[in-house]
């Protein structure tokens, strides 16, 4: 069966860094775009970045420039590198299998996504 486990999060001070890591199975890794969300308390869950099959990422405005997303196919896992961290991005982080196979592109729309990580929790204090 398919799974997703994220690890990686913390609490991190303002202006410094992380790096979460979703380690994948249960499907051919390599054949599918995945995504990074976060929801914070009392907001909707919102997409951050993705990845295309061949390593495209895209990202939301919020995190272009800090974020940037990688994967390795070798591995079965998506990475997350997040710099500059603000107060702001304090929110549990998912990451997402894209329900299709797609040539191109990343979708941002979390019910284009099937299947989920547990989440893990990213605090950045002031």
């Amino acid at each position: 069966q398919v799974q997703l486990v994220e690890s990686g999060g913390g609490l991190v001070q303002a202006g410094g860094s992380l790096r979460l890591s979703c380690a994948a199975s249960g499907f051919t890794f390599s054949s599918y775009a995945m995504g990074w969300f976060r929801q914070a308390p009392g907001k909707e869950r919102e997409f951050v970045a993705g990845i295309s099959r061949s390593g495209n990422g895209r990202y939301a405005d919020s995190v272009k420039g800090r974020f940037t997303v990688s994967r390795d196919n070798a591995k079965n896992t998506v990475y997350l590198q997040m710099n500059s961290l603000k107060p702001e991005d304090t929110a549990v982080y998912y990451c997402a299998k894209d329900r299709r196979v797609r040539f191109s592109g990343i979708i941002t729309t979390p019910n284009e996504y099937d299947y989920w990580g547990q989440g893990t929790q990213v605090t950045v204090s002031s």
